[in-house]
């Protein structure tokens, strides 16, 4: 039996990037996966497609994370589609960088809204439908929210909230059957660290030269901790912050 097989997930932020190998990696391991995305439909098809091609079942559906009334239609969605709900994955996100001097209440706004209101909004219509049988919440964090980087003041601030919300919440359900963790992690490269123009820069190498594995993150590293996570294998695991990062983040 697959670890995940005949369970329920949904992945936000997941036509490209950590949340497109979350999702994939969730159907081969058995889930009827539903792909999140906020304005790309033609990545969000293909993953779906993806995972349809290789047996698995899989539907996309539209909806910013920082919109209310599209987190409703998300969950309403998967309910009609699957009736339940057994895993929700956190992975919308933003992140930029810039001097304190440029930033700007917008920016902070943005990254609170996705990052952080997002997720607890997400988390609130989840439990709605893990019911009596209870569920499981992985937050996609950063490593940056430990060890924050010159000019990742906002970003970083929005993530370490984020694994506050972890902490809390895995008290909060005590006794609920819901087990919630975050993932944080390293040097990721993904279509946005890529047009970011992080990828190839000295940047980069400096943090790879610092990290004791020797090279840069592939989303499939972040994907295959997540399935864990998900499954039983990581039953006893709640409240817990993992960094996955090539030991750049390590203690």
């Amino acid at each position: 039996m697959k670890k995940l097989e005949n369970k329920v997930a949904v992945v936000t932020g997941a036509s490209k990037g950590i949340g497109a190998s979350i999702a994939k990696n969730f159907a081969a391991a058995g889930a009827k996966v539903v792909v999140n995305y906020a304005s790309s439909k033609e990545g969000a098809d293909q993953v779906v497609k993806e995972i349809i091609d290789k047996g698995g079942i899989a539907i996309a559906v539209q909806g910013d994370v920082s919109n209310e009334a599209d987190l409703f239609r998300l969950f309403e969605e998967t309910k009609s589609a699957f009736g339940t709900l057994d895993i929700l994955v956190n992975n919308a996100g933003i992140y930029k960088y810039e001097a304190i001097e440029l930033v700007s209440p917008a920016t902070i706004q943005q990254h609170f809204n996705i990052n952080v209101m997002g997720s607890l909004l997400a988390i609130r219509e989840a439990v709605k439908l893990f019911g009596d049988k209870g569920g499981n919440i992985i937050n996609i964090s950063s490593g940056a929210s430990n060890t924050p980087l010159p000019t990742g003041s906002v970003y970083s601030a929005s993530k370490a909230a984020l694994d506050a919300v972890t902490i809390a919440l895995s008290k909060e359900f005590s006794g609920k059957n819901i087990r919630i963790n975050s993932i944080l992690p390293g040097v990721v490269e993904t279509e946005g660290s890529h047009t970011a123009g992080f990828i190839g820069s000295d940047f980069e190498a400096k943090l790879v030269s610092t990290t004791p594995l020797g090279r840069t993150g592939k989303p499939e590293d972040i994907a295959k901790v997540a399935v864990f996570l998900a499954s039983d294998d990581a039953a006893w695991i709640t409240g817990e912050k993992i960094s996955v990062s090539g030991g750049l983040y390590g203690v």
